[in-house]
């Protein structure tokens, strides 16, 4: 089990002007749930003018708690809601003074807390209680950091994970795609882990939200964006690297998720 939160930047659009704008920290939740959260992520701004910030999706559910202003007004000034995986670029602006306290469920790992398909929440966006999820009965968003994670780890906790394998499997699997940047295609992966092709499609739409394909494409994309914030890159030789038909075909999955070239992405961070 992991003992520090990841520290890679993957889906973030220009993260070095998301560190100068706001505080944005991970933390890892209390270990009997690490199995089925990814981490815990705050943000704090206190902005003269507005941010807007823009992310890739991950193949994950966040659970997100809201407070504008210092943090401390009370729970009527802060709102909560489900966010399933989104398949489209995330866009948000900040403006004055908030706090926003999330939880980045692993792919795979909201299932045994919502206990219906996750598939369900695909592209949407649902306020608190929704489902079987209560809203907490203290705010989130107040206190230290260990005040915020401690009020995370106890939502969790009241919202009584199911034992669910099926779940432990995707997760496994869907880490598996994350970390090996070799993966490319389904029928490949699907026959290294033992697993036929039509359970993995079925396994993934019910416990992670979408298909093995999209999980896929949607890691190596943001390996691409990632990439793209470092040194000048061969855009072709990363193309084939990830999978990709040809350089063209990388600039129109790219543009079309991120909204701008890899080319003007590129220029625009350095």
């Amino acid at each position: 089990m992991r003992q520090r939160p990841r520290g890679d930047s993957r889906g973030i659009l220009d993260p070095a002007r998301l560190l100068r704008e706001v505080r944005f920290r991970r933390h890892l939740p209390a270990e009997p749930l690490r199995g089925w959260v990814e981490h815990y992520w705050l943000i704090d701004w206190t902005l003269s003018a507005p941010f807007e910030q823009r992310v890739v999706p991950h193949p994950a559910v966040n659970v997100v708690f809201r407070s504008d202003g210092d943090g401390d007004a009370g729970d009527a000034a802060e709102t909560g809601e489900v966010a399933g995986v989104g398949r489209d670029l995330f866009r948000i602006t900040l403006t004055g003074t908030g706090r926003v306290c999330g939880i980045q469920f692993r792919p795979g790992g909201f299932h045994p807390f919502w206990r219906r398909p996750v598939a369900e929440l695909t592209g949407r966006r649902l306020p608190l209680p929704a489902g079987r999820l209560t809203r907490p009965a203290h705010p989130v968003c107040a206190g230290t950091d260990t005040d915020r994670c401690r009020a995370l780890d106890a939502a969790l906790t009241a919202w009584a994970p199911d034992a669910d394998p099926a779940a432990a499997e995707a997760v496994r699997l869907a880490e598996s795609i994350r970390a090996d940047r070799t993966v490319l295609r389904v029928d490949d992966f699907a026959a290294r882990h033992g697993v036929p092709v039509r359970r993995l499609q079925r396994l993934f739409t019910e416990r992670v939200g979408v298909g093995p394909k999209w999980v896929i494409r949607r890691y190596r994309l943001q390996e691409a964006v990632e990439q793209a914030a470092g040194a000048p890159l061969d855009w072709a030789g990363l193309a084939a690297t990830l999978g990709y038909s040809d350089q063209a075909h990388l600039v129109r999955d790219f543009t079309a998720v991120a909204g701008v070239s890899p080319a003007a992405y590129a220029r625009s961070v350095h």
